[in-house]
């Protein structure tokens, strides 16, 4: 009952929102609300500007994105700033097809329904509020019927451009239904739906020989020819095609470079000019956003093509590539996860993380940049601090390869893999190993991955499998580690009283007997040795420590356990070792006695309780690691 009680409050909502009076009436509302009058380009960008935007790092991060579309930031604020905006005001750009182009699987499709259903939304709020001539089939703009003499003086009392001529079915309607009294002409508030074909069109193309130009333009209703005596009478046609039913809002042009040229000239007068040709009439005006998708492939055949020249001209190019972000990528594997029948799934901690890393590395090109490979590159690009890297070496390293991300392993595949992992294993958990070894066996059967490819993805597998190795060690000797964060916080403590004594050449004094004594150059050499600081580095190292505990301070910040990533390594490095042979013997032990027995229990509990395993996957873990550790 609960569900059926929303759809009535939406459908009184809606009824609530509905407008209906006189072009006269209607001028009021622009009086009041001159931006009801705005463009299909307009109300798309302001469609993603209101839904908030926000600087992260010195980028544009839209919220109408968010959730949906990952770790494509860079090409989500040049399509919006570029395109959308631009077109927005009036720039030559609006005159031009959005041509989305990237990888299978890379989020175009996406991105242009997130559009349509956006626009849906968004023309049941004040802002996005679309008004149209009543019982119009291309729901057309109440302005058209302003004359054009007329229309310079509309703009300075209104402050409104008006662009576009009245229909042929309108011209009609204005004289037989109105007398040619425009100020009665009824006017209606409408609301964008693809379902309903109002003001959102998507066409695809299909067998050329078959399909007609009428799908795009409207056709002749041969039905009423007896009755109106002419085919050239517009109340003898039929006002339905794509480009009509997409007036006011945007039409998705699916496999826009598959189509026929008889398609694809009808576009060259719409975006140039802003109308086109239909039936036996003039020029029909249509204002919309027409957006396309391809892949590079078609599109280089596309371009390749001498005929294409003048509507190649007219499209502008969007690339969306792949992300490359680790993190972003473990968030769409989540993200269609949650959408799919896997939702019920146990997947272990890390699991999606280690396929991420490796789909990620099929996706970079090798860096050409000295001292960065590609798993330096992997991890600059999602974000961590690498020592020796600054923002400056990222630009350089984006800046070496314009189409990385165009290629390499896509986010489907993995879903895929998983899915089959857990037929396989026929349980309901799944671990990284799970995972890495399902994406292995696929890479045979994926007939599209040249041999060269299969080699180079059989090494991304194994880099994959040692970063697992890596993540796995640490998390089993976290969980042995008690209150871990703060016996890391106690040894760096300790570890920068002693090196800030060293390096101003002072002495220590001990917190029980209050005696002075040297710095514990034992301690510090442990610590720095996990990280593989040599006895002449020493200095140099334990100095810029120093500098940048100065340099924290003077910007009035906290240097802590985080602040230096080849810091933090070496102290976690010194736990994990002085815990190491605990951990062995705990985890191999194949009849562990009392105490091993609730030490184990112990790290299970802590595994399942802080780190989000299941009793399966983190028994599983455990004896993993005691494999790894005994080798």
């Amino acid at each position: 009952m609960d569900i059926l009680n929303k759809i009535r409050n939406s459908r009184e909502e809606e009824e609530k929102l509905k407008w209906r009076g006189t072009f006269a009436e209607y001028l009021d509302i622009l009086k009041e609300n001159p931006h009801v009058a705005q463009t299909a380009h307009s109300r798309v960008y302001n469609m993603i500007k209101d839904a908030g935007i926000e600087e992260i790092d010195g980028k544009k991060h839209y919220n109408f994105f968010k959730g949906e579309i990952f770790g494509v930031e860079d090409s989500l604020e040049k399509l919006v700033e570029e395109y959308f905006h631009s077109a927005a005001r009036r720039l030559d750009v609006r005159k031009r097809i959005l041509l989305l182009m990237g990888p299978v699987s890379g989020g175009k499709s996406t991105l242009v329904t997130m559009l349509k259903r956006g626009l849906e939304k968004y023309s049941h709020t004040d802002p996005g509020a679309v008004y149209a001539i009543s019982g119009c089939p291309m729901h057309e703009d109440p302005l058209h019927l302003i004359p054009h003499h007329l229309r310079e003086d509309f703009f300075k009392e209104y402050g409104i451009r008006i662009e576009g001529n009245l229909s042929p079915l309108n011209l009609m309607r204005l004289e037989k239904e109105y007398g040619g009294h425009i100020e009665d002409v009824i006017v209606e508030r409408i609301f964008l739906s693809e379902d309903k074909r109002v003001g959102i069109g998507t066409f695809s193309p299909s067998d050329p020989k078959s399909q007609d130009i009428a799908d795009l333009t409207g056709s002749i209703d041969f039905s009423t020819i007896a009755e109106y005596g002419s085919e050239s009478d517009p109340r003898a046609y039929r006002f339905d095609g794509e480009l009509n039913k997409a007036n006011r809002g945007m039409m998705e042009f699916q496999e826009m470079l598959k189509c026929d040229e008889k398609f694809l000239w009808h576009l060259l007068s719409l975006t140039q000019e802003g109308n086109f040709k239909a039936g036996r009439f003039a020029l029909i005006s249509a204002d919309e956003l027409i957006v396309a998708h391809t892949n590079e492939a078609e599109y280089k055949s596309f371009i390749a093509n001498k005929k294409n020249e003048a509507l190649h001209s007219r499209i502008i190019v969007m690339n969306i590539p792949y992300n490359l972000k680790v993190t972003e990528e473990e968030r769409i594997y989540k993200k269609m996860i949650e959408e799919s029948d896997l939702s019920h799934v146990h997947i272990a901690p890390h699991a999606l993380r280690t396929a991420a890393i490796f789909t990620i590395l099929t996706r970079l090109k090798d860096p050409k940049k000295q001292g960065v490979d590609l798993v330096k590159k992997m991890r600059l690009y999602d974000g961590e601090d690498v020592e020796g890297f600054n923002e400056q070496d990222i630009e350089e390293l984006r800046k070496e390869h314009q189409d990385e991300g165009m290629n390499g392993i896509d986010p489907r595949y993995v879903i895929n893999r998983i899915s089959s992992a857990l037929i396989r294993k026929e349980i309901s958990s799944i671990n990284a190993l799970d995972v890495l070894r399902s994406l292995k066996d696929g890479l045979s059967q994926h007939a599209s991955i040249s041999q060269e490819d299969k080699e180079r993805y059989m090494d991304f597998i194994s880099i994959a499998r040692k970063q697992y190795d890596e993540i796995a060690k640490k998390e089993v000797q976290k969980a042995f580690v008690y209150s871990y964060e703060e016996s890391a916080k106690t040894l760096m403590d300790n570890y920068l009283d002693n090196v800030e004594a060293y390096c101003n050449k002072n002495k220590l004094r001990d917190p029980l007997t209050g005696e002075e004594m040297n710095p514990d150059e034992k301690l510090m050499r442990s610590i720095e040795e996990q990280i593989g600081i040599s006895e002449n580095a020493k200095r140099a190292f334990r100095e810029e420590i120093l500098i940048r505990i100065s340099a924290y301070a003077r910007k009035g910040k906290k240097f802590d356990y985080n602040s230096h990533e080849r810091l933090r390594e070496a102290i976690q490095k010194k736990l994990f070792a002085d815990l190491k042979d605990v951990v062995k013997i705990t985890t191999s032990t194949k009849t562990p006695d009392e105490s091993q027995l609730k030490k184990i229990n112990s790290v299970i509990e802590r595994l399942i309780d802080e780190h989000g395993y299941n009793s399966v996957s983190a028994n599983e873990l455990l004896r993993y690691v005691g494999s790894l550790l005994n080798r």
